[in-house]
């Protein structure tokens, strides 16, 4: 069972916030959206690619398929409003089947593992100074304030085909999750949102303190996060796909969050999902965290569901904002 906090915030710089996150009825499927475009774009694009992404694991698709179907809803969204067009978004999606939680991941937005103290980023950014931090090219450090910070290179809406990483994390008693939108990350080193992942007592507790940190940093873009505790082992289902039955209401006291955002474009647009600050959901009861000292387990990114064509990803580079 997961024990889930959700928090939203527009941060200290921007006028609205384009996040967009999303936790299930029954709390098996979390997703944090971050929007970009003008003119309310970036909302419309990421409340769109949440609200897809429920439809889609509610009608049975795994949660890749969810993605790479997100992906045309943006842009077909987009084609109806001229407005609307080059708006784009990342997602950061987990469903849990059976013992594990699989992540289908597009963007700068990240998943974090946190494990008997150990944090461990699980995604990869789809960035311009990630792609350089690997290759040498650049530092850490360097990458803090290079002009190109801002910019990604894979989001939803921008390409007919979209590459959709799919990583795998078994999960076990005692683990914290995290998703989260680059509002946190540029804020935040990971020594910090690890020390306050570590010391709050609670899934909220740690959703709140870790937007309060970003904002007391500079808040300088929207911040979301997702916070969720693993409070027993997951018995396995076998079920690698579409969403996972709900627990047995008499056997947990759950309560349910719905955090869509509700992003009305100037064109007339309906598609939003109320993204609720705040959005706390409890769906099962504490369990101490796990004795052993076996290693984080998560494998590495499976082969993408939707191949672009060779190079498409470095054609362009798309800035979400103007750096600072």
């Amino acid at each position: 069972m997961l024990r889930i906090a959700a928090h939203t915030d527009v941060g200290r710089v921007r006028a609205g916030n384009e996040d967009s996150l999303l936790v299930s009825d029954d709390g098996r499927l979390i997703a944090v959206a971050d929007g970009m475009g003008g003119h309310q774009g970036g909302e419309v694009a990421s409340a769109t690619a949440v609200a897809t992404l429920r439809a889609e694991i509610g009608a049975g698709r795994s949660v890749e398929d969810a993605v790479v179907t997100a992906n045309r809803a943006v842009l077909e969204r987009a084609d109806g409003y001229p407005a609307l067009r080059g708006m784009g978004t990342t997602l950061t999606a987990g469903i849990v089947t059976g013992s594990s939680l699989r992540i289908a991941h597009v963007g700068d937005s990240r998943a974090y593992l946190l494990r008997n103290g150990e944090l461990r980023q699980v995604t990869v950014d789809h960035s311009v100074v990630a792609e350089l931090i690997a290759a040498g090219e650049l530092t850490e450090e360097e990458a803090l304030v290079d002009r190109r910070r801002s910019m990604i290179t894979r989001a939803l809406g921008i390409d007919r085909d979209v590459a959709v990483d799919v990583v795998t994390v078994d999960l076990r008693a005692g683990d914290r999750l995290l998703l989260c939108s680059d509002g946190l990350t540029t804020m935040l080193r990971d020594p910090a949102i690890r020390t306050i992942l570590g010391d709050a007592p609670t899934p909220d507790a740690a959703a709140r303190a870790l937007v309060d940190a970003a904002n007391a940093a500079g808040g300088v873009d929207n911040i979301t996060v997702i916070v969720a505790d693993v409070t027993e082992d997951h018995p396995p289902d076998g079920d690698e796909g579409g969403p996972t039955e709900a627990p047995d209401p008499e056997a947990t006291e759950a309560t349910s969050v719905d955090a869509e955002s509700d992003a009305e474009s100037d064109a007339g647009s309906d598609a939003g999902s109320d993204a609720e600050s705040d959005a706390g959901s409890d769906a099962g009861s504490d369990a101490g965290s796990d004795a052993g000292s076996e290693s984080v387990s998560a494998s590495p990114p499976e082969p993408a569901s939707a191949p672009a064509p060779e190079g498409a990803h470095r054609r362009r580079w798309w800035p979400r904002r103007a750096p600072s």
